[in-house]
């Protein structure tokens, strides 16, 4: 059973299509989705696929077409701002975003936006020129500093032939803003978490490096949690194929020294360090500057330790004495629970 209501606001764009898949994404997460849709939107997108997805009316007018559906519906609009936990505009057309920026209200989506006092997520979508028209970005700059959250559009090739930026963000990413947006506490919100996660690399040659095989998932889990509990979060990765978790500043590393150099960096501003990365205990000496040619004679590497990231960082906040909490992570292949005691 579905644990929030949203308002799903369809836009009149060609990406209007894509608001089927984020109600889809919407309901797998969880929260009941009702549909509002502008009459722009309904010549790109038919209310029947929204009311067999939703399995509920789609409002598409301010008023009804009867007298006793024009006297329902004379306050509807209120009744559903009260009713839903999230107002969720997408795509948010250049022309929604004036109208919202502008206090306009001229149809039930408009309406709804100025009686709706929760939170409003906007997943804008347009051609690029109009995106950057500076009476664009005045609206979107004034409808955040009133709280509203709006998305950044991806890049990318668009309906009109151009590329550019002006693509609605994917529904599955719409969808997760969402889930945050709702799902969020706040117990974490006065720390600043920092986040290790995923191997690092260290180069033999131009070509060739040593590493390991740390996914980074753990990392990147811990990361995400904090960000959700309200925590400012700093996650510094190693190479890995995974997505950044929204809400958490992302510094990509590779070496062990890099990784290293970004802990020092960011360790006075944290509250909690949480070191899950998979740190090469070692480097090569010296990397030659080209490829080495393989040969029919045997070779060895010489190596030298790499930085003890984790003794560094708790003997700086023992030395500065700001009571930082210290969490470090280390794989054993044996005497598992002595090695994590010492």
């Amino acid at each position: 059973m579905a644990s929030w209501r949203a308002v799903v606001g369809v836009g009149g764009g060609i990406a209007a299509y894509k608001a089927a898949e984020l109600v889809r994404e919407l309901v797998r997460r969880g929260i009941q989705p009702q549909v509002v849709m502008t009459a722009a939107a309904q010549e790109f997108v038919r209310p029947l696929t929204f009311a067999a997805l939703t399995g509920r009316k789609v409002i598409t007018s301010l008023f009804g077409s009867t007298p006793e559906e024009v006297l329902a519906s004379s306050v509807e609009h209120i009744g559903v701002a009260r009713g839903h936990d999230l107002l969720v505009v997408a795509p948010a057309t250049a022309d929604l975003l004036a109208k919202f920026a502008h206090g306009l209200a001229d149809d039930f989506l408009s309406t709804l936006f100025l009686a709706f006092d929760r939170q409003v997520l906007l997943a804008p979508s347009m051609n690029t020129a109009m995106w950057q028209n500076p009476a664009t970005q005045a609206n979107v700059a004034a409808l955040r500093a009133r709280g509203a959250v709006v998305m950044e559009p991806e890049e990318g090739e668009l309906a009109c032939g151009e590329t550019g930026a002006g693509r609605l963000p994917e529904p599955a990413r719409i969808a997760e803003e969402a889930h945050y947006l709702l799902a969020r506490r706040h117990d974490l919100d006065s720390e600043t978490v920092l986040v290790t996660a995923g191997p690092t690399r260290e180069p033999i040659d131009p070509v060739r490096f040593l590493s390991n095989r740390s996914s980074g998932k753990m990392g990147y889990a811990l990361a995400e949690a904090a960000a959700w509990r309200g925590a400012r979060v700093i996650l510094v990765s190693g190479p890995v194929e995974l997505a950044p978790p929204l809400h958490v500043e992302l510094v990509r590393v590779e070496t062990a020294r890099e990784m290293r150099d970004a802990v020092m960096a960011h360790l006075p501003e944290s509250t909690i360090l949480i070191k899950s990365a998979a740190v090469a205990d070692y480097h090569v000496t010296h990397v030659p500057a080209q490829k080495m040619k393989k040969t029919a004679t045997r070779m060895s590497l010489e190596l030298d330790p790499t930085p003890d990231i984790l003794a560094e960082a708790g003997a700086e906040i023992e030395r500065a004495g700001r009571g930082q909490l210290l969490i470090g992570f280390a794989a054993e292949t044996e005497n598992v629970v002595a090695e994590a005691k010492r």
